[in-house]
């Protein structure tokens, strides 16, 4: 059975996808690449790299001589690997895969999926013993929760690099599920979530427009990261706080 699927650039419907099964490999180039995946550009050597599947993971080969390959994690916060030339068989531990190719100007990327990752249960009421504390205590159903998830969701929503939106247009997304939302209500719960989450500005931070920016960007690093607000969370932007039902 296939382990990864290779889905070539402008690949519009699941025919054109490529499917590699356990051990095999796919080679891929500008040309020759034997029944691999070609890339027509310029920029792309004829042979660029090569792509072996495993189980749950696969292996990224760069083939090239001076250019350095990216493998970015769409689904995560900026996660991503840089493959030097030269490299071979680098592990790519994302279920979701996007390769970045630099060619002659251009950045050409294609994606890999890896959709058999495995996962085994992580109920453990059986085991003796006190429970584990929570690493982040947050309730879902609370405003500052919503503040933290309208901060996260350019990013979540496929853009990783977009840029955080600013307290005026927090105030504006919040609007129709918090209508008392303010400014000053949205300031004081970034400044509850830094609290809460034990982040803090940097002690030479001077200006307080430079330690909210500062905050806002640690914030949505951090709970990008550790997954405390996933693209299912957003819902909270469209349900008033004390109507989440989980």
């Amino acid at each position: 059975m296939y382990s990864v699927i290779v889905v070539p650039p402008t690949c519009g419907s699941t025919e054109g996808q490529v499917r590699i099964a356990a051990g095999e490999r796919l080679a891929f180039g500008r040309a020759g690449t034997g029944g691999g995946l070609t890339i027509d550009h310029a920029g792309v050597p004829r042979a660029a790299g090569e792509i072996t599947a495993h189980r749950s993971f696969w292996l990224l080969s760069n083939l090239s001589e001076d250019q350095t390959y990216v493998v970015e994690n769409p689904e995560g916060a900026g996660e991503h690997l840089k493959i030097a030339p030269g490299r071979m068989e680098a592990p790519v531990p994302f279920e979701f895969s996007r390769v970045v190719l630099p060619a002659a100007g251009d950045l050409l990327t294609f994606d890999v999926w890896a959709p058999r990752h495995a996962f085994r249960s992580v109920d453990r009421r059986s085991l003796p013993g006190a429970a584990t504390a929570p690493a982040f205590a947050l309730d879902r159903t609370s405003r500052y929760f919503a503040v933290l998830a309208a901060l996260c969701e350019p990013r979540l929503r496929g853009e990783p690099h977009a840029p955080l939106p600013a307290v005026e247009q927090l105030v504006q997304r919040l609007h129709p599920v918090w209508p008392a939302v303010s400014r000053s209500s949205v300031y004081w719960n970034i400044d509850y979530l830094a609290l809460k989450l034990r982040l803090r500005p940097g002690p030479d931070t001077a200006a307080p427009g430079l330690r909210v920016n500062g905050k806002k960007e640690s914030l949505v690093s951090l709970a990008l990261r550790f997954d405390l607000v996933r693209e299912d969370d957003l819902v909270v932007l469209t349900t008033p706080a004390g109507e989440m039902v989980r």
